[in-house]
């Protein structure tokens, strides 16, 4: 999916309404809205408030096809309208829509939005200056404060285009429909969360024009994922199917080299080696039926592990490593030596990333992925806490620096591999939970033994694990753990739609 900033917005909308007009553009945003606003309506009065630019345009639009309702729009008044928004006005007035003064107190909003079944702002679009005038804060501590849902349209105002922070007074919606591409200010934090749920309208746009915009920024959606995701050959053996080794685990923490080791299997892989220390290897062999577990000791030297694991590995299409090891400086050895002297293409996590933080040469030229979370990601990178807002810098200056992909988990994934940041739709409250990030590694290690570039390993990863966080929910609406993540992955797989369609449901 396009991702555009509010500046590439400005220009692709300069493009495309001197090939098709303005007039139709709106028209067509209109329809979305009015389509999405159906869905969300609870009642039969529909209260809109409008800015004077085409933002308010598009409210008007859309409420010109809402003629099944009773419709109310709070509108200031357009100083320089542009013919598009002359057209929509027009053409809502003809349908019956009653326009009114913009309020100007608390107490006048709350008296408009009373016994409204929807409240769609249309105050300004994704390029709006923040903080938005004092005018508009009346109106949004009203919409707050009411129990009403909210439409934004393009983007809820108060958030930033491009970086997603919130500057108040910020509007908390329920549902965000945005035109022609996805911003990135929707898809990251904190805006992400003031979105409510995000839907994605085509208005007609030529694809050219979008395409010709630089891809700073990247979602995956359906289509492009089962695009990606590696298909059997006809004529593959277990091994070619893909052979992941997993190393992983140790007597305290065994569970997390069975989920990387489960999370590897459900997402396809023929044959799934575990390496793990002897102290764990009978919990392991309890609960891996499918996977061979190979052992290292504990007295045996770290030059004596690698390379016994490497000659494991030459069996092997890929490595995952890092879930549950043990972090003493022996095994910071046998980590960094692993990964040295590999060429295989290696997915790093949890305790190797501990084992890295101060020795990122390792990492320089490597075919490898890493998969921090926030606290990993702050001593991985030297730099302390990420601050809000900050996310998308910090990872860029890391990457840039270390020249490694890095996967940085959060509400909105983050995938960087020095040139595009692909920013996952797919996140979920249901992954907040012990030993899902283990098999994440485990399905992204899967991914890499079939294939995959390490970026491309990693975005399609992150999309299918929160996939089938979705799917768990479905299936058990609390108390989802890790084991019913990689047991959802086969059924969240999406089917394929080869339809283009109008609107699309982001999250």
């Amino acid at each position: 999916m396009y991702v555009l900033t509010p500046k590439q917005m400005r220009e692709a909308d300069g493009q495309a309404m001197q090939r098709i007009g303005n007039v139709a553009l709106m028209r067509a945003a209109g329809e979305r809205i009015a389509d999405v606003a159906k869905r969300y309506a609870r009642g039969s009065r529909i209260v809109a408030f409008a800015g004077p630019g085409n933002n308010g345009g598009d409210a008007f639009a859309a409420l010109a096809l809402l003629d099944t309702y009773d419709r109310v729009i709070y509108a200031q008044p357009a100083p320089n309208p542009s013919e598009a928004r002359l057209d929509a006005e027009t053409r809502a007035k003809a349908a019956g829509v009653d326009v009114r003064p913009f309020p100007d107190t608390e107490t006048a909003a709350r008296a408009a939005i009373a016994d409204c079944g929807l409240i769609i702002a249309g105050l300004v679009g994704t390029g709006a200056r923040l903080p938005l005038p004092g005018v508009y804060a009346p109106v949004i501590a009203a919409m707050n404060d009411s129990e009403i849902p909210v439409l934004a349209i393009d983007i809820p105002p108060g958030v930033d285009g491009e970086s997603g922070m919130v500057i108040e007074p910020a509007v908390r919606a329920d549902v965000t429909v945005t035109l022609a591409a996805l911003k990135p200010g929707l898809l990251l934090s904190p805006g992400r969360s003031n979105c409510g749920e995000l839907w994605l309208g085509a208005i007609g746009m030529p694809r050219d024009t979008l395409q010709a915009r630089s891809r700073e920024y990247r979602a995956m959606d359906d289509a492009e994922f089962l695009q990606l995701l590696p298909r059997r050959a006809d004529m593959s053996d277990k091994r070619s199917a893909g052979a992941p080794l997993i190393i992983a685990g140790s007597e305290q923490f065994p569970g997390a080299a069975i989920l990387s080791s489960m999370g590897a299997a459900r997402a396809g892989a023929g044959y799934v080696t575990v390496a793990t220390p002897q102290s764990a290897a009978a919990t392991l062999r309890t609960h891996l039926i499918e996977q061979v577990v190979v052992t290292f000791d504990a007295g045996t030297p770290a030059s004596e592990v690698v390379r016994d694991l490497l000659e494991v590995a030459k069996r092997c299409s890929s490595i995952g490593i890092g879930p549950g090891l043990a972090l003493d400086d022996r095994m910071g050895e046998i980590v960094r030596g692993i990964v040295r002297q590999t060429e295989l293409p290696v997915v790093a996590d949890a305790s190797a990333l501990f084992h890295f933080a101060k020795n990122l040469d390792a990492l320089r030229d490597k075919n490898i992925v890493l998969t921090p979370h926030e606290g990993e990601f702050a001593r991985l990178s030297g730099k302390g806490t990420i601050k809000e807002g900050e996310r998308v810098a910090r990872l860029r200056e890391f990457v840039d620096r270390t020249g490694v992909t890095t996967l940085l988990k959060g509400q909105a994934t983050l995938v960087y591999d020095g040139s595009t940041v692909h920013i996952n739709t797919t996140g979920t409250t249901a992954l907040a939970t012990a030993g899902t990030g283990d098999v994440l590694t485990g399905v992204i290690a899967t991914l890499l033994s079939q294939g995959l570039s390490p970026v491309d390993a990693a975005r399609a990863g992150a999309y299918w694990h929160g996939l089938a966080g979705k799917h768990a929910v479905s299936v058990r609406a609390r108390g989802v753990i890790a084991r019913d993540i990689y047991e959802s992955l086969p059924a969240a797989l999406p089917k394929p739609d080869i339809e283009e369609r109008e609107l699309l449901r982001i999250f």
